[in-house]
């Protein structure tokens, strides 16, 4: 099983495609994952 499918190869068997959605998304959730652990952080030090 291949971890990220490049735009020309014919396969079924991938996690990730390598285009634009894909990291348009990935840069969306740890944006996002990146917030939250944030947020966490400074509700820790503000108590």
């Amino acid at each position: 099983m291949k971890l990220i499918k490049e735009k020309t190869e014919k396969r079924r068997d991938y996690i990730f495609q390598k285009d634009k959605k894909t990291i348009f998304g990935a840069r969306f959730v740890s944006g996002v994952l990146i917030i939250l652990i944030a947020a966490v952080t400074v509700t820790y030090f503000t108590l």
